[in-house]
């Protein structure tokens, strides 16, 4: 293919010609600039992004390394339909060797500690439209420090820090009120903010020390007045909390190791301040030595336990659902409408001079990013950290999942955890130890006692059977009604249709029916010498609008979730038996549902073949994969995934990456059944195949 197109570069289009062959993309630049041709191997392409340029749809940008913010070029079409075009060829050649990464995917890595917060900020700068060769639409990130005037940082204090849930208008409270009442006195379509918090005026304020060439093109072969320019960060911070009409954030280099716009290394003459003195380097906060030791504190800054706790809300405002409609009114996070994607549209402008105009000003005001979460954003996983969070910490079962808190013996948990993370690393090793068949219809549940001694299995036979396990061997199976102890004590009438799946913890049963509710026993203990009928109580029926296929409980016990034939999951707090979160996740029957190990996620998987994983304190759908065939029941650790298939064989999923890492042969018919022990060393599968097979964990 062929077509016109433009090298995007800061502040200038180059136009030239694009040709695209199933090696290699090609691009002539009519100038000769940068070079005469620009080649970029298509075998060399890790990341393709489509952008918006100018707020249409006519952008596209490639990476040629997995972990660089300069991209190797940067192409901006005259129609969407060519940028589409190239796009598709390159996708269809890239899809055997690239992975492609969504919000969510880079959400559930960053949240549970595989990404940092500089590279997550990155990453989301990426999916929204953010390039560093667009300087209407530069990467952002946020003011975190607060502190600019002590001699020492304090990162145990939270008042070190800028609260991340309010926008840079609304630090202030004196000057956000005037806003406000400006803004009430508006005629529609009335904004809060006479700026916006990133423009290529901002970012070449911050980059005028390495960047001159473009800060003289900005501002007409002149460099701003002395006294505005990039002199003190404390008086820059300052002017943002209380200047009239500067709201502006950060950008990338600042958590950076580049130092060189801190410093005025090229001896430029930028002019003299009224007190006489020269703009040179940046005036630093005392709490830095030098330009390294500031730039290692606010790294560190960006990675403490304060923003760790926080950024999600910052993310909400810039990226999220904060940030447009009634929740960016609530927030005071609203803009000018030209702005925000999808406010303007250029192609309708028939006079070209009003074109030209719209268009200057959509390009030099600032550019809203691409909304890329709808519902709010999770906050992260940090259970080493004590909460140092503004706001005080909820007392309902979602604010009490510390691991730390659950555990009597941390050195005894500290081994088990060390051995699961080692079970899954390796968990591709699972050998085949033996197999039975000694039901007559397909495997439908399979329990372990926590002594390991008996295995019991279930079935579509009606049957309930035992194994004995002796020597550490499987030696015999018998039939429940006939093994010795094996009297039925009590039956309840508990529903009005089948059971479909039980838990219990300690003195509380659980069970699931297609009656559509589950219901909540209080059960005596298994030690008590008699059980009778009238020892069952009846603590809590939990209504659901379909039947209840499966459900689960979080290792605590504090949360419960099912999953039902509409393909609807619920998280119940366990105690209250209120519904917290209930998200319509599947388009079909729910199969299985289970917490992760720290309480954070749930996963399903259903009869329309998708996995989901819904995040516990915001109901937001985390990640979602559509695998080649139905997933009938898993094991999970919180990013990998060991399911049975509809084929009978047993996937190894890595669900940061939605891939198969491998695929085990194991049943002639459906995965029906699965159980893991604690330490992930031993599996039980069962199928519609009526075998059970033991599979065990080879070092």
């Amino acid at each position: 293919m062929e077509c016109a197109a433009e090298m995007v570069l800061p502040l200038v289009c180059n136009p030239g010609h694009i040709c695209i062959t199933d090696e290699s993309l090609y691009f002539q630049p009519l100038n000769g600039y940068p070079e005469q041709v620009i080649q970029i191997k298509l075998q060399g392409v890790r990341r393709i992004y489509k952008r918006r340029h100018a707020l249409r749809p006519l952008g596209l940008e490639l990476f040629c390394t997995e972990n660089d913010v300069c991209s190797d070029i940067y192409l901006k079409f005259y129609s969407p339909a060519d940028r589409d075009e190239v796009y598709y060829y390159m996708a269809s050649f890239l899809e055997n060797h690239m992975a492609e990464h969504t919000a969510e995917s880079y959400m559930l890595q960053w949240q549970r500690g595989l990404l940092s917060n500089y590279q997550y900020l990155l990453h989301l700068n990426n999916l929204a439209d953010r390039s560093s060769n667009d300087l209407s639409q530069y990467p952002v990130f946020p003011w975190i420090i607060a502190d600019y005037s002590s001699a020492q940082l304090d990162m145990t204090n939270a008042a070190t820090f800028r609260d991340l849930s309010k926008p840079v208008g609304a630090l202030n409270r004196e000057r956000l009120d005037r806003l406000l009442s400006r803004y009430r006195a508006m005629p529609d379509p009335p904004f809060m903010y006479g700026s916006h918090y990133s423009s290529p005026g901002y970012v070449l304020f911050y980059l005028v020390r390495v960047a001159p060439e473009h800060m003289l093109c900005l501002q007409n072969g002149r460099y701003d007045h002395p006294d505005r320019m990039f002199n003190s960060i404390s008086d820059t911070w300052k002017n943002c909390l209380e200047g009239a009409t500067d709201f502006k954030e950060l950008i990338p280099e600042f958590f950076g190791d580049d130092s060189r716009f801190l410093e005025n290394k090229l001896g430029l003459d930028l002019g003299r301040k009224q007190n006489g003195s020269f703009v040179g380097d940046v005036i630093l906060p005392p709490w830095a030595t030098d330009v390294g030791d500031f730039l290692q504190k606010h790294r560190a800054a960006l990675e403490g336990q304060f923003v760790s706790e926080n950024l999600h809300r910052w993310i909400d405002l810039v990226f999220g659902y904060k940030q447009r409609g009634s929740e960016a009114v609530a927030a005071h996070n609203v803009f000018h409408p030209l702005t925000y994607e999808g406010s303007t549209d250029l192609e309708s402008i028939e006079d070209p001079d009003q074109r030209i105009a719209m268009l200057t000003q959509i390009l030099e005001f600032g550019q809203t990013p691409k909304q890329l979460f709808t519902s709010p954003h999770p906050q992260r996983i940090t259970p080493r950290f004590h909460s140092m969070s503004r706001s005080p910490s909820s007392s309902s079962a979602l604010g009490e999942l510390s691991p730390a808190s659950q555990c009597e013996d941390s050195s005894f948990e500290d081994l088990t955890e060390e051995s699961r993370k080692l079970g899954w690393a390796n968990i591709g090793n699972l050998k085949l130890v033996r197999s039975h068949k000694i039901h007559k219809e397909a495997v439908t549940g399979i329990a372990v006692t926590r002594d390991g001694a008996a295995i019991f299995s279930t079935s579509q036979d009606s049957t309930l059977k035992m194994f004995s396990k002796e020597m550490k061997e499987f030696q015999r199976s018998i039939s429940f009604s006939n093994m010795a102890g094996g009297r039925r004590q009590d039956t309840l009438m508990g529903h009005d249709d089948a059971v479909s799946q039980m838990c219990w913890l300690e003195e509380r049963l659980y069970t699931a029916s297609w009656d559509s509710t589950v219901k909540v026993w209080h059960c005596p203990s298994m030690n008590s010498s008699s059980h009778k009928r009238s020892q069952f109580e009846l603590l809590a029926e939990l209504e659901h609008d379909s039947g209840v296929n499966t459900v689960g409980l979080n290792a605590a016990g504090t949360l419960l979730v099912s999953g039902c034939k509409d393909g609807c999951v619920t998280i119940w707090d366990s105690d209250s038996y209120v519904a917290l979160q209930q998200v319509h996740c599947h388009s079909g029957t729910v199969h299985r549902v289970a917490f992760s190990p720290d309480s954070r996620h749930v996963l399903s998987v259903g009869a329309d073949s998708c996995m989901k994983v819904t995040d516990v304190q915001t109901g937001m759908v985390m990640s979602s994969v559509k695998a080649e065939e139905e997933q009938r029941c898993f094991c999970w650790d919180g990013s990998s995934v060991l399911c049975g298939g509809q084929s009978g064989d047993l996937l190894l999923w890595d669900l940061l990456s939605n891939t198969v890492s491998q695929r085990i042969p194991a049943h002639s018919g459906a995965v029906t059944a699965m159980w893991m022990n604690e330490l992930c060393t031993t599996v039980i599968t069962g199928g519609e195949d009526r075998q059970t097979i033991f599979w065990r964990l080879q070092s």
